[in-house]
Order: C-alpha cells, then sequence, then structure tokens
C-alpha cells in the first residue's frame, strides 16, 4: 500500500540527533540521515551518496556537511555537492534534503512535497514539552506495518487480554465504549466502572488498588499514525472533575512496508514537583514491557499472516471497538487515493 507523503512524522527523538555523529534511518522506504548543524538546527538529508550509492552515514561531518566515507564528497545542509577532493563539485550531484521542525521533544520531518511543509500541521502533542512536563521516552523499531499499530492502539478492548497482568483487567470488556470524529481528527473512548486495578496502575494515578475504581482511557488519531492516550481513575461513583488523565504519545512512522518505528512517551507535569521527574522515569520503564514483550509479538505474528498484504487487501471480521480504527482507515486511504491522482507520472 503506497504511504502518505505529505503529513507530518517523527523521525528521531531530538536527543538522538546530534552535530558529532551521524543519525541514519530508513523513513517510508527511503534511507535518509539526520545531523545537527553548528547552530543545533537539524538536517535532514537522502543517505546514499549518488556518485556509487554509498552509505553516507559511513562518513563524516565537518563544518555542517557530510562528506562521504567512499570517495570524501561532501554535501551540505541543502543538499548540494560543496566539496570535491578531485576537483570542483559537480553542480548536477546533490541528495534530496527534507523539511523538519523540531517540536514536542522529537524531530519531524516531511517526506512529501516541500512547499507544502506547513509546521501547523502538526498534531498537538505539547504534553511532550520538556518545559512543562517530565516526559519518559521510549523506541521500539516493529517488523510490522504501520497500520497494524493505530489499529491497534485505537481498540484498546484488547488489554483485558493481551496485557491481563499489566495494563487490563477482567473488568475492560464490560465498560462503555464511544468514538467520534472531529474533522480528520479521531477519538476512540472507553470507560471501565468499578475496576479492581493493579498497584503499578493504580499508584501513578493516584487511586487505591484495594478497592474499586473508575478509569477512562480515552485515545486521539491524528493522521496518518499519530495518537495520544489520556487515561485516569478515580474512586468509583466519584466524579472525575474534568481531570484529562496522564498523557502518553504513541507516534508511528513507516520504516518499510513491513515495519514501524514507534515512539512512546508518558508525561507528568512539572507543578507535581520532584515527584514528576520519578513517575516520568519508572513509568516509560514499567510500559516498555507490555510493549515489547505483548503488543510486539502480537503485531509481528500478525505481519507475517498477512503475507505481505495490507489490512485494505483483507476481508476484516467486525466487533462494535472496531469502529475507530475504520473511520482511521477510510480517511487514510482517501489520502492515499488522494495523493495517487495528484501525482506526476513517471
Amino acid at each position: 500500500m503506497p504511504f502518505i507523503r505529505n503529513a507530518w512524522y517523527v523521525a528521531a527523538w531530538d536527543s538522538e540527533v546530534t552535530a558529532e555523529a551521524i543519525l541514519s534511518r530508513h523513513i517510508l522506504d527511503e534511507k535518509l540521515i539526520f545531523f545537527r548543524q553548528p547552530d543545533g538546527t537539524v538536517t535532514a538529508l537522502s543517505g546514499v551518496c549518488p556518485h556509487r550509492y554509498a552509505s553516507l552515514s559511513m562518513g563524516r561531518l565537518e563544518d555542517g556537511a557530510v562528506h562521504c566515507g567512499y570517495h570524501g564528497l561532501g554535501f551540505d545542509r541543502t543538499g548540494a555537492c560543496v566539496h570535491n577532493p578531485f576537483g570542483a563539485p559537480p553542480k548536477g550531484m546533490r541528495l534530496r534534503s527534507y523539511p523538519v521542525v523540531e517540536r514536542f521533544s522529537a524531530i519531524w520531518i516531511w517526506m512529501g512535497e516541500p512547499d507544502a511543509a506547513d509546521p501547523a500541521l502538526l498534531p498537538d502533542f505539547s504534553f511532550n514539552d520538556p518545559a512543562d512536563y517530565c516526559v519518559g521516552q521510549g523506541y521500539l523499531l516493529v517488523q510490522a506495518n504501520w497500520e497494524l499499530e493505530v489499529e491497534n492502539i485505537l481498540d484498546l478492548s484488547h488489554i483485558q487480554f493481551l496485557h491481563p497482568t499489566t495494563l487490563g483487567s477482567s473488568e475492560v470488556a464490560n465498560g462503555a465504549y464511544e468514538w467520534h470524529q472531529d474533522g480528520e481528527q479521531i477519538w476512540s473512548n472507553r470507560d471501565v466502572y468499578g475496576e479492581m486495578m493493579r498497584p503499578e496502575l493504580a499508584g501513578p494515578m493516584g487511586v487505591p488498588s484495594d478497592r474499586p475504581v473508575d478509569r477512562w482511557i480515552h485515545t486521539r488519531w491524528d493522521a496518518p499514525a499519530n495518537l495520544a492516550i489520556f487515561a485516569g481513575a478515580v474512586p468509583a461513583g466519584q466524579d472525575r472533575g474534568g481531570a484529562p488523565g496522564t498523557p502518553t504519545g504513541h507516534l508511528f512512522t513507516p520504516a518499510t512496508q513491513g515495519s514501524t518505528h514507534y515512539f512512546y512517551s508518558i508525561a507528568f507535569p512539572r507543578s507535581m514537583g520532584p515527584q514528576a521527574e520519578i513517575l516520568a522515569r519508572t513509568q516509560v520503564d514499567f510500559l516498555k514491557m507490555p510493549f515489547e514483550t505483548e503488543d510486539l509479538p502480537m503485531l509481528e505474528e500478525q505481519q507475517r499472516n498477512l503475507a505481505g498484504r495490507s489490512l485494505r487487501d483483507v476481508k476484516l471480521g467486525w466487533l462494535p471497538g472496531d469502529a475507530a480504527g475504520a473511520r482511521a482507515r477510510n480517511i487514510l486511504y482517501a489520502r492515499i487515493d488522494a495523493e495517487a491522482a495528484t501525482a506526476p507520472s513517471s
């Protein structure tokens, strides 16, 4: 299935990109490199030297330019060849450069038409802003298509069964579920009543683990694959008082058709004091276990079962919790088809 190109994707956490080393990463089946300029700004370029197709990640950085490790050609932040050890730089030899924005503790990249790369189109992940929040961050490379990742987060009814001793409980399936659409943004909301929560979950939410609580798990989706979950709990029957809950980020970027970069985060407001930093660190470590040992094996097995097909290519069964994911897919497919209709013919 074609990728959506005119969209913002997370390429890296901001801490991954430095001026001292070249970060290599496949995004939308393209090999890219990332590094910082001496002034701290981020450069994103195609990662293969056009001379003999050497990987530029095997080269070196000097004065804001990347130098190929094979024949020494140097390319600046625009992708132009600015150094040739054997003579004048060849004008026709250049790399593609990509628009990037550094925001919400992440490096966002636009893989489509550069003139369409409007930062105002970035989804709101302000809870990842370190100025106001202590943020725990994680990363996984999952050998599964990004569509499966989106479905996994939009339909959290699975947590009772896939995560019975970590994130779920036996009461989840009996909870209330609703979804709604706001423009191209989708919300998938699950509310569980009278739930007995494990101490590892109850403690950070500030509720007891020895008595019933009411938990909400509300998920927001922005195309193509940027999701946020707002989860919280109160003692059973108590009004939640408009509290949004603890936010977690689930940002998926296609690496290839069969693999996905998964950037996840959890945030606690700095107004909590020193406890916020402790919770951010311990809770992101807690989340890593179910993501890595429960979600990941299931998603990768699904990918193998699809045998190279996308969800668009197969007939899927239907449960009530599938509604939000189905609507998200319709939005995605409409955007994919629209891009294909306007793409220049080769």
